[in-house]
């Protein structure tokens, strides 16, 4: 939170009358449920504000949120402490707790004279941050005079009401960092660009074209354009710090209604004021990647849980585990590709929404979610929980089928590592068995992960030539439209069963048995010998996998 030092909205909580009383009376319980106030309800609560982990003062008369923080770690105990210290109104936490953990909550606020709420079921982060803004409009409280460093949302709410318009607030690169929550109809650039979280490419090239980008960069001045058909009226402003450009702030007109007159004044008042905000934006990114660094160290056990646990304000000695996602890469051709970064940071969203501490490290076409401060009575409930939930939202989000591979939990963040291999193990097998199971642990996938294994070890044996399928594919490559190999392994993959194993090919049962014939005569397969029937079984299997150099000549899959 950023230090607003002795600033007048410290003093006016109480002479407006905003109480923590009067607050939930506007808010409802269908938002927040209260569950102690030792210091009654006639608190002043001069504003409302999100716990930051990299930036945790906490200041007077503010009703903190903290999403990050699971309600049942000692770290809630922790902020619910120096909440109490620091004079704030309250503290708001994530539904899921323990009686157990309520109880040492209560106790906590109880000795630290701080009310705790819990966020209800039925309201996510994202609705309880609107509803308690407007509550506090409702109830009195002033507005606020600025955003939080860092808050781009709120700084873009604040720029839009001061224009007139809808805002977006861009990088150098045209992706959209924060815009503005206007719930007017926009125009239809708008709405793609927020959409895909970045200006369309085309679009971006048309400007580059035009030379808006040289211009912009080129100038501290407003640049204007004017209403063109249904392409509203548009401002931008470049943002700058010591020099260097960070990006940029767009306004457009909304509801066919003219920008307020000073708007490019106010703009570039804006413009100024938003470089603080975006070189916090810059930092909490250089931020990230150390603790990313310093994550993806620990799994690969070269790197130190101290070090973690003190970047990313960790817990060291508490439960943890791994979950191994497989992002979804099988979206629709006609479908947009997705940034995997917004894959990522999707994740790691969710997973805070959801009241959990994580890290998510970027694994080549996975990521692996590193989930700390764990309840140790019901650890295995919450990562199954997280795992479902993970793989559905992320499957939404892509069109393609994500599963999630769930590591044991371990005692302590050291032996993370642990707990990574066996997640991997878990996804890899998923992902090979395929059909509708999206997360398993190790335990309910054990015979996949076997079979892969063992083939994985047979992988530097070198048969010899002339097998049974190693002819089949000799004789499919020679002969155009032969598919004996493809009928074998459906043969096989049915446990001949030749009725199964022709309705998997399209073709007649006779046609199958057939084919099937034919397979004994050209390869010399006795499919009545159970060692026969094995080997070519590891052989096929070798095929889906591919050979490894000087390892089995495994036949290519046709």
């Amino acid at each position: 939170m950023t230090d607003l030092g002795d600033h007048p909205e410290w003093r006016t909580g109480t002479e407006t009358g905003v109480t923590l009383e009067r607050l939930l009376s506007v808010v409802g319980s269908g938002a927040l449920e209260l569950d102690t106030a030792p210091a009654g309800l006639a608190v002043p609560v001069a504003r409302a504000a999100l716990l930051d982990p990299l930036d945790p003062d906490i200041r007077p008369r503010v009703l903190l949120l903290a999403p990050a923080v699971d309600p049942s770690s000692a770290h809630a105990l922790d902020v619910v402490r120096q909440a109490g210290a620091a004079g704030a109104g309250g503290v708001v936490l994530g539904p899921d707790r323990t009686e157990q953990s309520a109880r040492a909550l209560r106790a906590a606020a109880e000795e630290a004279g701080v009310a705790v709420l819990y966020r209800t079921r039925w309201c996510d982060w994202e609705q309880l941050v609107g509803v308690v803004r407007a509550g506090l409009a409702a109830a009195g409280a002033p507005p606020a005079l600025g955003p939080a460093v860092g808050d781009l949302d709120t700084l873009a709410d604040a720029v839009a009401a001061l224009v007139g318009g809808s805002v977006t607030i861009e990088d150098t690169d045209s992706r959209v960092l924060a815009y503005s929550s206007t719930e007017e109809n926009v125009d239809e650039m708008r709405r793609l660009t927020i959409l895909g979280r970045r200006v369309p490419p085309w679009r971006v090239a048309a400007m580059r074209e035009a030379g808006l980008f040289r211009a912009l960069w080129a100038t501290d001045e407003v640049l204007h354009r004017r209403a063109r058909g249904d392409d509203p009226e548009r401002l931008v402003c470049a943002v700058r710090a010591n020099g260097e450009v960070l990006g940029s702030v767009w306004v457009a007109a909304v509801g066919g209604r003219p920008l307020a007159p000073n708007a490019a004044e106010a703009l570039r008042t804006a413009a100024r004021a938003a470089a603080a905000h975006l070189l916090r934006h810059h930092t909490r990114g250089a931020d990230g990647r150390l603790v990313e660094d310093a994550a993806r160290a620990l799994l690969e056990e070269r790197g130190s849980a101290e070090l973690l646990a003190e970047r990313a304000s960790l817990p060291a000695q508490e439960p943890c585990a791994v979950l191994a996602v497989g992002l979804g890469t099988d979206a629709p051709a006609e479908e947009p590709s997705r940034d995997p970064s917004t894959m990522y940071g999707l994740l790691a969203l969710h997973c805070t929404a959801l009241g959990h501490r994580v890290v998510v490290v970027p694994a080549g076409g996975r990521a692996l979610v590193l989930v700390c401060a764990l309840d140790p009575d019901r650890a295995r409930e919450q990562l199954v929980r997280l795992g479902e939930s993970l793989a559905a939202r992320v499957s939404e989000a892509t069109g393609g089928q994500v599963r999630a591979g769930l590591g044991p939990v371990v005692p302590a963040l050291a032996r993370a590592a642990e707990s990574r291999r066996d997640a991997e193990l878990a996804l890899r097998a998923l992902g090979r068995a395929g059909g509708p199971r999206t997360v398993a642990w190790v335990e309910e996938v054990a015979d996949t992960i076997g079979v892969l294994q063992a083939v994985e070890a047979l992988r530097d044996v070198r048969l010899p030539p002339g097998t049974s399928v190693a002819r089949l594919a000799a004789f499919d490559a020679e002969h155009a439209g032969s598919r004996l190999v493809e009928t074998l392994r459906a043969y096989l993959d049915h446990f001949g069963d030749v009725s199964a194993a022709a309705r998997s090919l399209s073709v007649h049962p006779n046609s199958l048995r057939y084919r099937l014939g034919r397979i004994a005569t050209v390869s010399g397969l006795d499919l009545d010998s159970p060692d026969a029937r094995l080997l070519a079984q590891l052989q096929l299997r070798l095929a889906d996998e591919g050979p490894r150099p000087g390892g089995a000549g495994a036949p290519p899959r046709p």
